[in-house]
């Protein structure tokens, strides 16, 4: 699951099973005495406090109905609570978006977007990287046409004049913050990324996994056997891009080395989108990216997300294609010794893979790590069962985990 460049894994083997080996001894099952979580003034900013409040009006949208909140549901890992493709906006809720919304969790290590020595595309926001910060991250939904719809940034402000709010906004960023729209709506951004850096609802590492290597509770036999297989090289090979075991500094995995790749996913006609059969999204270099639009090798490209809460989502990967984590898993490792069961068939009776990218493209998508190393007739690298075992440990990646007392 890494990107196709070469690059130099970011866990050591011999780190990654020390790390478990040592983990593993816990098993105490008794929970901590429950303590009252601190009211949100004494755990947020000013402005991170205004943060919430934005990320959660509706009122700045052009229909009234849409906050950041809807497609990022903080009940559902700040992801979306349904299993469209993708999201409905626009002044009256019926416009499709291009892309899948992703989970907020986790984003608050996310690098600038940058080439790495090798050449290996690395860290951004947005499943193109784009977006080289939270803040920048939060401005483009107030203003596309398929998510708050407004016109320009004044149409926000406008709107926030009117919130109930708007007298702390103006306390703490100047009494005439107002009166300049496009400093106002930097603060407005400024402010929502201070809510997620700030607030740990968006980064809690308090999965069963994350208590698991604090040597709080035991993984079940199933889960370690998915866990095992999710480390193997040789097998699921995951921990290509999906680092598991905590970092040198003692750092919690973040299940994402933040790199891009090409997965050659099948076209997902659940997108509005793709009924022009001219229609592509190419990731890293275009359409809504465009100032690596003449790197070709990278078309087809796309962030790696974490992990983290895979098993809350309701569609996966960034064209919605799939809305069972088990078929995910299934896809990436029969995609290529069986194809027939994810590509439609063409009139000669050929299988139509990679359909999802133009022709010229298709040459970029992973077919060298494991578990895409294989061709028909070969056997997949995970068997049904062993897929059932993976599926079972990323379950172990939700927030909120409780013990039972």
């Amino acid at each position: 699951m890494r990107t196709q460049f070469s690059r130099t894994a970011l866990i050591p083997a011999a780190l990654l099973l020390a790390t478990l080996a040592a983990c593993s001894g816990g098993g105490g099952s008794t929970a901590p005495s429950p303590t009252l979580a601190p009211p949100a003034e004494a755990r947020l900013s000013e402005a991170a406090q205004l943060g919430e409040l934005i990320f959660k009006d509706q009122s700045l949208s052009a229909s009234g109905k849409q906050s950041c909140a809807t497609c990022h549901d903080p009940g559902n890992a700040h992801g979306p609570t349904n299993n469209l493709a993708a999201q409905l906006g626009g002044a009256t809720g019926d416009v499709q978006g291009f892309r899948a919304a992703p989970s907020l969790r986790y984003l608050n290590q996310t690098p600038p977007f940058f080439f790495a020595k090798d050449g290996t595309p690395t860290g951004g926001f947005n499943r193109d990287g784009r977006a080289q910060s939270l803040a920048e991250q939060a401005e483009r939904p107030f203003l596309a046409p398929h998510e708050m719809d407004n016109a320009n940034k004044q149409g926000v402000v406008d709107k926030l004049k009117k919130a109930a709010y708007v007298e702390k906004f103006r306390a703490l960023f100047g009494a005439g913050i107002l009166d300049n729209a496009e400093q106002a709506f930097g603060r407005i951004a400024f402010a929502l990324q201070k809510y997620q850096l700030e607030d740990s609802d968006f980064h809690p590492f308090d999965s069963k996994y994350d208590q698991f290597l604090a040597g709080k509770v035991k993984l079940s036999g199933q889960e370690l056997r998915g866990l095992a297989l999710f480390n193997d090289p040789a097998k699921g090979n995951c921990i290509g891009c999906h680092a598991s075991a905590r970092g040198a500094d003692g750092a919690p995995p973040l299940f994402t080395d933040f790199t891009f790749d090409n997965l050659g996913l099948p076209r997902n006609k659940k997108l509005a989108a793709t009924a022009d059969p001219a229609y592509f999204d190419l990731g890293v270099c275009g359409p809504d990216r465009t100032d690596l639009a003449a790197r070709t090798d990278l078309c087809g490209a796309f962030k790696v997300p974490t992990l983290r809460n895979v098993a809350t989502r309701k569609t996966f990967f960034h064209n919605g294609a799939f809305d069972n984590l088990k078929d995910v898993v299934s896809f990436y490792v029969r995609r290529d010794t069986n194809p027939e069961e994810w590509y439609p068939t063409g009139a000669d009776g050929a299988v139509q893979k990679f359909n999802d990218l133009p022709p010229q493209y298709r040459k970029n998508v992973n077919t060298t790590e494991v578990p895409y190393n294989r061709q028909p007739g070969m056997a997949p690298a995970l068997s049904p069962s062993e897929i059932d075992d993976v599926v079972q440990f990323l379950g172990t990646l939700t927030d909120g985990y409780k013990t039972t007392p």
